[in-house]
């Protein structure tokens, strides 16, 4: 169980919310949070590459000179790999990279991989009411008070999705926005820095506690 500080729009303190999530043991817990990442990138791969070999070029039919007396290495299909414009030699193919993962897995790679930037996060109240309109420049403010950097990768976490505030962000580079209900692993443990609502940090817990 861990207090977080709740920061209000201004970067004060605003009271605390609880965080308290079932992880991993220690001795694994970096083992299944590396095999949740590598699960989550093999199975964003789409696996379309294709190549030809030389039986699936066009062409080819006709040997290119005859056997002996050219003075040249001998030849049978000008679509050989050995060939400009021939086939390829073990190209890539078709295929499928899924890796498979238990569901309880998962959701324990996911638990302790958040639990573990507890230090880079910082809670925050529902800033959706702030913005009377998209307004990218006031979000940036509001994130230097809370202590981010500009440079930092930030992941920003809310419990709901709101307009104004994915229009607010979504021209910064170096912010991805997601829901509470979308986490994974690769992004959690990629950012820098989390900005988390209190209401998605309760949202979270609900979710994922089971």
């Amino acid at each position: 169980m861990v207090d977080c500080v709740v920061k209000d729009w201004q970067g004060a303190d605003a009271g605390t919310a609880i965080l308290d999530l079932k992880v991993a043991n220690e001795d694994n817990a970096a083992h299944i949070v590396h095999r949740a990442i590598v699960r989550q990138m093999h199975n964003s791969r789409q696996g379309t590459l294709s190549s030809k070999t030389r039986s699936e070029v066009r062409g080819g039919g006709r040997k290119p000179w005859r056997q002996k007396g050219t003075g040249r290495a001998r030849a049978g299909s000008n679509r050989s790999p050995l060939w400009r414009g021939g086939g390829v030699t073990f190209g890539p193919k078709p295929r499928d990279f899924e890796v498979k993962m238990n569901r309880k897995e998962r959701r324990l790679a996911l638990r302790t991989a958040f639990q573990s930037r507890v230090e880079d996060m910082v809670v925050v109240q529902n800033f959706a009411d702030q913005l009377s309109a998209p307004k990218t420049k006031e979000v940036l403010a509001a994130m230097g008070r809370w202590g981010v950097e500009s440079d930092e990768k930030v992941l920003m976490i809310t419990a709901e999705k709101n307009d104004v505030v994915y229009r607010s962000v979504r021209n910064v580079a170096n912010i991805k926005l997601i829901l509470a209900t979308n986490l994974n692993a690769y992004d959690i443990v990629l950012a820098d820095r989390l900005v988390v609502t209190a209401a998605a940090l309760e949202k979270i817990q609900e979710v994922y506690s089971a």
